[in-house]
């Protein structure tokens, strides 16, 4: 037993969407054996543009019943049923979102129309319900209006029945492991199957073949997955408007990373809102306190005087100094990872040789500060980081040159780098971002052995 459903609603979100009509016919494979339609009355406002699509305004629902006082009735006429809409995702999940804020769990079997009608009638270059309709020859009438749309779902869903190759295709839809409910209604299962389980970005696009988002992922196949199961309403709109995915392998999740930056500053994806803000920066600096002892500190960009090197959050400022007091056994009171103490006691940075306790001479504890500058000033020049490649034969590196990042790329492992310019024939030029500073910078605080330095100037074997 099947019931055919449609819904309209108040357009706020998925989360917000309050509906305003509901129709429901409930159908055995034959005939229509019951049907439940009703305007609801949202008990919020209906914004000008949903009346102006659907005709539905706030006097037609202002008595008429509210969700609470109709939802036995739907919870009854839907029972051991498998619910059925075009683009079965929205209706499915409005109602669901709508029932849970009763108390009420609505948990059922579904099919999707659109992702039917892709299986057993391909071809047609537009799957909405009004094209569809109107090129299988099925009467619609009060279009957006739930009941209009709801009985021609019904004659759609009764000729896709009677498809040749009907019923393996509805079993396979129905099966608990099959993903083809899971999947947006536009996108076709065998480009979902296709995606690889690598490192990489990946790229939604709609069915103009535009780019509408842009990703990462360690698991590209697994986190395209994980779109399709958020039920966000940013989420369901951007999986509702994909019909095709692309992709490109990275090796590396750093590598991914900036790839990905790459792909969103060029395409500026209408669903990516990441890398589109101002990125705030931090900068490490010092200065010398009235006692003479030179401090170690980090600020916001705009009140670090002259810094010596840049971060993009103040958690990889942290773990940066905490490193330096360690290797140059520094204070962790005078590099400000500890204030209003009068001795430094920090349980990860054991080093202090005593400059907060008067145990250690002014002289001494600034030429290790000295030193420690000058570490930090020499990590802004020139490195390479090797990473994992796209097969098991080949290489990934990301290069920075003077402390610029001039771009990635790939090489077998079978052949031997020595010099920059061996490795320029082989880079893809990128960019050098405040985005793509900020992505190597958290890196190499995370990864500090990683960077491999060279002297562009002469020849050292690289990889």
């Amino acid at each position: 037993m099947y019931t055919i459903v449609d819904i309209e609603t108040t357009g706020n979100g998925i989360k917000g969407n309050k509906i305003t009509e509901i129709s429901i016919f409930k159908y055995d494979g034959y005939e229509v054996v019951d049907e439940f339609t009703s305007l609801v009355n949202p008990e919020c406002t209906i914004p000008y543009f949903i009346t102006g699509l659907t005709g539905i305004d706030n006097d037609m629902v202002r008595d008429s019943p509210k969700l609470v006082e109709i939802a036995d009735k739907i919870l009854e006429i839907t029972e051991e049923t498998i619910f059925v809409a075009h683009s079965v995702a929205f209706d499915y999940n409005v109602i669901k979102n709508e029932f849970n804020s009763l108390g009420i769990d609505f948990v059922r079997k579904k099919l999707c129309t659109v992702r039917l009608s892709r299986k057993l009638i391909p071809g047609y270059n537009s799957y909405s319900l009004g094209k569809l309709c109107s090129s299988l020859n099925i009467p619609l009438t009060d279009r957006h209006r739930a009941r209009g749309d709801a009985l021609a779902t019904t004659l759609l869903f009764q000729k896709l029945l009677r498809t040749e190759g009907a019923e393996d295709v509805f079993k396979t839809f129905l099966n608990a492991r099959s993903q083809e409910k899971t999947l947006p209604p536009a996108l076709p299962k065998h480009i979902y199957d296709g995606l690889p389980t690598t490192p990489g970005i990946y790229y939604f696009k709609n069915a103009k073949g535009k780019i509408i988002y842009i990703g990462k992922a360690i698991n590209i196949k697994k986190r395209v997955l994980s779109h399709f199961y958020d039920k966000t309403s940013k989420e369901i709109r951007m999986c509702a408007d994909t019909a095709d995915i692309d992709h490109e392998l990275s090796g590396s999740e750093l590598v991914a990373l900036l790839m990905e930056s790459a792909a969103i500053k060029h395409h500026y994806p209408e669903y990516n809102r990441s890398q589109k803000r101002t990125v705030q920066r931090y900068g490490v600096f010092s200065y010398e306190d009235r006692n003479g002892v030179l401090h170690l500190a980090f600020n916001k960009i705009k009140s670090a005087p002259n810094p010596i090197t840049v971060f993009y959050n103040t958690t990889d400022c942290r773990l940066y100094l905490e490193e330096i007091c360690k290797t140059f056994s520094l204070c962790a009171k005078f590099c400000h990872l500890q204030e209003n103490v009068t001795t430094c006691s920090h349980y990860r940075i054991p080093e202090c040789q005593g400059i907060c306790r008067g145990q250690e001479s002014v002289e001494a504890y600034n030429k290790k500060v000295m030193k420690a500058i000058s570490h930090m000033r020499d990590q802004s020049e020139s490195y390479v980081i090797l990473e994992s490649g796209r097969t098991y034969n080949e290489n990934a590196f990301v290069l920075v040159e003077s402390g610029r990042y001039r771009g990635y790329g790939f090489v077998d492992k079978d052949i031997q780098i020595t010099t920059l310019e061996d490795m320029e024939n082989h880079l893809i030029p990128q960019k050098n971002t405040l985005e793509s500073e900020r992505i190597i910078t958290s890196y190499i605080t995370r990864n500090p052995q990683k960077p491999q330095a060279f002297d562009s100037t002469s020849k050292t074997h690289l990889f």
